[in-house]
């Protein structure tokens, strides 16, 4: 996985947008979310974009 430094920060040029995983797009599965997320990670990913206005916090946890 490419790097990037952001500031101080080093993390992954690529990143996993989060916000599907909400309601905003329809129903979904907590378990789907999880195992995306760790999938993510073992692919090297380290950029993980959450917001708090995604569900009022959901993916955050």
């Amino acid at each position: 996985m490419i790097k990037a430094s952001l500031g101080g920060l080093t993390t992954s040029s690529q990143g996993l947008g989060c916000m599907g995983m909400s309601e905003g797009y329809g129903p979904t599965s907590w378990d789907d979310a999880i195992d995306t997320i760790r999938r993510a990670l073992d692919l090297g990913v380290t950029l993980i974009d959450t917001a708090d206005a995604y569900a009022f916090g959901h993916k955050d946890e």
